[in-house]
């Protein structure tokens, strides 16, 4: 028979277990699960859309069946009824040909010649290595230097271009937005330079401090002109997606895969998004104390509306952004960030580019 007392440590130990367990469990509940559940909120929102985009299509479709149907008993084909139901498309853009040739003392056209008919690109998400990626690019053209910095030899850049992208534990994400994206800009005739700005220590992923550091260290390099806000684990699906600074404040990753290529709600400005140098330092870049998964975007958005700004998105299928998959737990969510939000232009004075402070 066991001991009274070898009977009480067991217990007291399971019970320890049971409470850690317990304790892990409930703090899993409150930091990552409103995270999934944020993402799973906006896949549903976005697939409401795109049931009441389908219903208003198979509708005008019926309509316009029994409209034909109605004109054909009368022995005419001709009617005036409009059956296009969809957005209203202006005039449509002209886009140079692939064999158009550049002066190198003219300034690059903004029209980019297309890597394809309809600018569609293929998005290969095979994993591959930093080494490789790097061999693949040089390959192609042994002027990209260090940084992925390029630079356009055969006519003068419309614009200088600082691509930011905040960094943490993604080391499979990166080799494969550059293997995709440095082609992109280089097609475009951009001048640009990628800058990586990755979070040391333990504390909650800071994406928008991130930002304002990698601003005030890119023009320490170059008096850049526009600045692009790229989340590491998206990838554009069409190259007439312009990253110059035309048409901003910008909003380019409207529609991504995993939303069902739906916008989740109007003011989302999240994934990739545009200033320039003048628009970021006017609404004092972006807060600071959002600490942890969700928030900074929106209120980034808040600061341009306040200072009359009105943000452009890329026409229909340009704005398709397709996103990585992910092989390990997100960020633990921001539980304040309501709160913030809620007192976005107050905070815009104090929280900012003019707070910033970092190592």
């Amino acid at each position: 028979m066991m001991p009274t007392h070898l009977r009480f440590r067991r217990r007291s130990f399971l019970g320890l277990i049971f409470l850690f367990s317990l304790s892990t469990s409930a703090l899993y509940f409150i930091y990552s699960a409103p995270g999934i559940v944020n993402e799973y909120v906006f896949m549903v929102q976005a697939r409401g859309i795109q049931i009441k985009e389908n219903m208003k299509n198979i509708g005008a479709q019926v309509l316009e069946q029994v409209v034909r149907g109605a004109y054909s008993l009368n022995g005419t084909a001709d009617y005036s009824y409009d059956f296009n139901l969809s957005e209203s498309d202006g005039p449509p853009t002209t886009y140079l040909p692939e064999v158009f040739t550049y002066l190198p003392s003219q300034v690059c056209p903004e029209r980019l010649p297309s890597m394809s008919a309809a600018g569609r690109l293929e998005v290969n998400m095979n994993e591959v290595s930093l080494e490789e990626v790097e061999r693949l690019l040089l390959e192609k053209d042994p002027s990209v230097a260090p940084g992925g910095y390029w630079k356009p030899k055969d006519c003068l850049p419309r614009w200088k271009v600082a691509i930011l992208v905040p960094f943490r534990n993604r080391h499979e994400h990166l080799p494969i937005l550059l293997r995709h994206l440095v082609p992109v800009l280089q097609n475009q005739r951009l001048q640009f330079a990628f800058y990586l700005i990755e979070q040391g220590g333990t504390e909650p992923f800071n994406r928008a401090m991130l930002f304002n550091v990698g601003y005030k260290e890119a023009m320490k390099d170059l008096d850049w002109d526009c600045l692009i806000f790229h989340d590491v684990d998206h990838l554009m699906e069409n190259d007439r997606n312009y990253y110059g600074c035309t048409d901003m404040p910008r909003h380019f990753a409207v529609k991504l895969d995993k939303y069902y290529y739906m916008l989740p709600y109007n003011e989302f400005f999240g994934g990739v998004s545009g200033l320039t140098v003048k628009q970021f330092q006017q609404v004092n870049g972006f807060p600071n104390a959002f600490w942890g998964w969700g928030g900074e975007d929106d209120d980034l958005w808040n600061r341009l509306q306040y200072a009359n700004h009105t943000v452009s998105r890329p026409n229909r299928e340009l704005g398709r952004y397709k996103s990585i998959p992910h092989h390990h737990r997100g960020e633990a969510q921001f539980l304040g960030r309501y709160r913030l939000l809620r007192h976005s232009k107050e905070r815009q004075r104090l929280d900012g580019l003019n707070n910033l402070n970092y190592s």
